[in-house]
């Protein structure tokens, strides 16, 4: 599978612009500002119909203008699809394929399977964790439709509980039977999300942890653990324990919305204890891994979204990472970085099918006889 052309119209920046892409390494260089990522995120969006970074669909729309259009034509066993997201301003968003519109969003999710790798991945460190959660669930809903439909359902429940709660504590009132079908539901959708987890965090770990030698030269030893009220004890008693606690504060305490990851180095907390490169190199093997399991169990090779590859990592480690991806486990990669000639050197010796795009205020012009491997 590759991304053979794409079109952006009032995207973010870009007022208008298309990209003929080859089917290996892709580059976007210019100054910082200019748009580079705004094309990744617009590439991103074709997967998961929505922004990596910004979840206000209306946010990426071009200053004023009435609507944003993202198209992509992809290549996929030598069929090719059309992808269509369009979002008028005060409107709801379409996103369509092969002209077809979706009902639900959900049911495009894993069909053009991606990974992206960006410094914003160091909320996965930094942030509470909600964000490690997300990381967990935009794995699995990949390739799991049933896990994916569960976690639908759990949100769902979980949001009229805190409702009740809430309700409970206005009114002064309590009734245990109104609650007791929310909890069923709980109990059943979030002990398939817990095992869905806990499947493939154990299989996870082995896979990230080799990356993360292969990146590191194996100069550290790192870990995931996962967290969740569920390895301690059924989800019906982690409830009926905290059924006090819940009614005071008028919200659902304990299940899978609380689950967490544990990272560490030399098993120490990684946050407090790892440099910038070491964590940058942590989160570049969690996607690595990602990418890894989502082609083994689909058997599709993913698209691979680099952003600004040389933040915070030294030149031994980004010349490891562009070794492993440059290689043929790996397909369609797209890379952003401020400079061509910097990227000129890291493909030299990979005699690799490559376009380098420059960027420049919201317009894009490829580079034309670059002196590196193989253009076209």
């Amino acid at each position: 599978m590759h991304l053979k052309k794409l079109s952006l119209l009032n995207f973010k920046n870009y007022s208008e612009a298309e990209f003929h892409f080859c089917n290996h390494i892709n580059c976007f260089t210019g100054n910082n500002g200019e748009g580079k990522t705004n094309v990744l995120d617009a590439i991103h969006y074709l997967s998961f119909c929505k922004s990596f970074f910004n979840p206000l669909d209306s946010q990426n729309i071009l200053h004023d203008a009435p609507f944003f259009l993202i198209q992509g034509h992809y290549i996929t066993n030598e069929k090719e699809e059309e992808i269509y997201c369009g979002l008028k301003r005060n409107q709801k968003k379409q996103f369509k394929r092969n002209k077809k519109e979706y009902q639900r969003l959900a049911d495009h999710i894993g069909l053009f399977p991606l990974v992206m790798i960006s410094p914003a991945d160091s909320e996965l460190i930094i942030e509470g964790s909600e964000s490690r959660r997300r990381f967990i669930d935009s794995v699995i809903a990949q390739f799991d439709r049933e896990y994916l439909e569960s976690l639908i359902s759990y949100n769902k429940a979980l949001s009229q509980r805190n409702a009740l709660l809430k309700q409970f504590g206005v009114s002064r009132s309590f009734d245990k039977n109104s609650l007791e079908i929310w909890d069923a539901q709980l109990i059943e959708y979030g002990t398939k999300g817990y095992e869905g987890r806990k499947k493939f965090i154990t299989k996870f770990i082995p896979i990230f942890q080799k990356y993360y030698e292969l990146i590191s030269g194996g100069r550290e030893q790192v870990g995931i653990k996962y967290q969740s009220h569920l390895n301690e004890g059924s989800f019906t008693s982690a409830l009926e324990e905290a059924l006090n606690r819940d009614r005071a504060i008028e919200y659902t305490t304990v299940g899978i919305h609380k689950d967490d990851l544990e990272f560490t180095i030399n098993g120490y907390p990684l946050k407090k204890y790892a440099s910038q490169g070491q964590q940058k190199s942590f989160l570049i093997a969690l996607k690595l891994a990602q990418f890894d399991f989502i082609k083994n169990i689909k058997k599709v090779t993913p698209i691979l979204l680099l952003d600004d590859i040389y933040d915070k990592l030294d030149d031994l480690r980004v010349k490891q990472l562009m070794e492993l991806v440059c290689s043929d486990n790996f397909g369609q990669l797209f890379i952003t970085d401020t400079h061509h000639t910097r990227l000129a050197d890291l493909f030299k010796t990979t005699l690799a099918d490559f376009k380098v795009f420059e960027i420049n205020n919201g317009s894009a012009s490829e580079l034309k006889n670059l002196a590196i491997g193989n253009s076209y």
